[in-house]
């Protein structure tokens, strides 16, 4: 990994001011103990205050952003499971819109992989919840999650075997401890999701190379989906094809008439790299994988020294001088 200076570079100037800040959240604007620090609270608001947009953009799901939904304002929107889904904030992270992996894909990618990484297992994340493999990992397992093989969980007979809660509301935790919203195919204020579709298939390896083995899953299956990865360990995030962090961000921009010159996006891993090579202006953390840095316009400090609020108290700061200037 490469240092940054604690203190970000000032901003880059542009012919066109910020109009949208898109940031990952772990290992990017969180602590590395998960908590929001009260300077990028502050941040992450005046920001909003000076007509700014804020969106979260992340690899995780619907029920993991109640770390975070205080802390948006405005439109309420973030962008969750790599871009698969756009979720409300203000109202308790309801999913409003999803671009699902189809569940046949899923099934072919299964197959390919157990055949080019033998020992690999998986997670199948849909919209009510996940489910595991006996054999993956349960670093975080969600409550009323189930254990089966994984071409039982992509059964197309799921959820009425499987996951007979999907039928009715639940409340699971996400990894801070507090309550999120799940939301169920009855939920009347809410889009209707009765097959709860998969938004993204997990594949952990326990020797493999992380790099490797998204490397090995491209050449395999890369034509089926799309393959990124947000962990430091071997677990490979698999969404349905041409679905990414980038293109759903781009459609939020393009219904608010803000062009990627207006962008100023963060990241720390190879799930952000088609994001901040959107984005006008882009920053990798000093804590970021190596093509992340590669990737990027700019560089600021780690995620545990508050690098987004950094440059976000720099872009307000410059914007400031700039306005005074003009009078």
């Amino acid at each position: 990994m490469t240092d940054a200076p604690a203190t970000p570079p000032r901003a880059p100037e542009t012919a066109v001011a910020p109009r949208l800040i898109a940031t990952d959240l772990d290992g990017t604007l969180l602590h590395d103990d998960k908590t929001v620090s009260d300077r990028t609270i502050a941040a992450l608001a005046a920001a909003e205050q000076a007509g700014i947009e804020v969106f979260f953009v992340t690899g995780r799901p619907a029920r993991w952003m109640g770390v975070v939904s205080d802390h948006v304002h405005g439109h309420g929107l973030a962008i969750c499971a790599n871009g698969a889904a756009v979720v409300d904030l203000h109202r308790g992270g309801r999913i409003v819109e999803v671009s699902p992996l189809e569940r046949t894909v899923a099934l072919a990618v299964v197959d390919a992989l157990r055949g080019a990484a033998p020992g690999t297992s998986f997670a199948v994340e849909r919209t009510g919840g996940i489910h595991y493999e006996p054999q993956y990992p349960p670093l975080l397992l969600d409550p009323a999650a189930a254990v089966a093989p994984a071409e039982k969980l992509l059964a197309d007979d799921f959820v009425s075997t499987l996951c007979p809660e999907a039928n009715g509301p639940e409340t699971a935790h996400g990894p801070d401890g507090r309550s999120d919203a799940r939301h169920s195919t009855t939920d009347p204020d809410g889009p209707a999701f009765p097959d709860q579709p998969v938004i993204k298939l997990l594949a952990h390896h326990p020797e493999l190379d992380p790099d490797a083995f998204l490397q090995l899953a491209r050449t395999a299956a890369g034509d089926l989906a799309s393959f990124t990865r947000s962990s430091p360990t071997a677990l490979l995030e698999i969404s349905g094809p041409g679905v990414s962090k980038a293109g759903t961000l781009a459609r939020c921009c393009a219904e608010r008439g803000i062009s990627p010159d207006e962008v100023v996006a963060f990241g720390d891993m190879p799930n952000d790299i088609e994001m901040l090579s959107w984005a006008g202006t882009s920053y990798a953390m000093a804590n970021a994988h190596p093509d992340v840095l590669a990737a990027t316009t700019g560089r600021t400090a780690s995620n545990n020294d508050d690098g987004v609020a950094a440059v976000i108290e720099r872009i307000l700061h410059d914007g400031g001088a700039r306005g005074e200037r003009s009078h």
